[in-house]
């Protein structure tokens, strides 16, 4: 049993037990939380797609922690003027794990 989530602009694939990083959530860690933005519910042979959401299925999870990603180092360079600049920003994730799926 799996389904297809929505959250920060991107799908995931859950399933129950399931750990995953999605961008950063507003909620402390620790806290519990609903996806009600769920596509795609599949429990072996039955197979429901929402239009564009399914109303009957909710995906709940817990915040483990908010973790960083790796730092991307950006060199912007302008050619014969001797002008560079070095930037770079670390994204930040929350790590969920995925708790239950409820049907109904």
């Amino acid at each position: 049993m799996y389904a297809v989530i929505e959250s920060g602009g991107k799908q995931h694939k859950v399933e129950k037990g399931m750990k995953l990083s999605v961008d950063l959530l507003k909620e402390d860690e620790g806290s519990k939380i609903t996806f009600d933005n769920v596509l795609l519910f599949v429990d072996g042979e039955n197979v429901e797609v929402g239009q564009p959401y399914l109303s009957n299925v909710t995906v709940t999870a817990e915040i483990l922690e908010t973790v960083k990603d790796k730092k991307l180092s950006i060199l912007r360079f302008r050619r014969r003027k001797h002008s560079m600049r070095k930037i770079g920003h670390r994204s930040r994730y929350s790590l969920i794990e995925v708790k239950d799926i409820k049907v109904g």
